[in-house]
């Protein structure tokens, strides 16, 4: 008999990669529900497999201020975003 295991239980540590074998379109979706849309992990979806990295925090600080860097260019450029 298989066991269910909520994705939620799944814990993928910063800086490493969960990869998850036959999963259907109806379970990927349930997954990012049940991750729910903040979340910081990235989450790929091709062919029945799911893979799950977590980014190491340097990452996330790179992202901060290359996105602060374009708001700032917008900002000179008078242009919306």
């Amino acid at each position: 008999m298989a066991t269910l295991v909520r994705i939620a239980q799944i814990e993928t540590l910063q800086g490493q990669t969960t990869v998850l074998h036959d999963v259907d379109w109806q379970q990927f979706e349930a997954i990012l529900e049940d991750l729910g849309e903040n979340r910081a992990s990235r989450i790929a979806y091709f062919d029945g497999v799911l893979e799950i990295q977590m980014p190491l925090p340097e990452h996330d600080a790179n992202k901060e201020l290359i996105g602060d860097l374009i708001k700032m260019l917008f900002a000179y450029l008078l242009m919306d975003y």
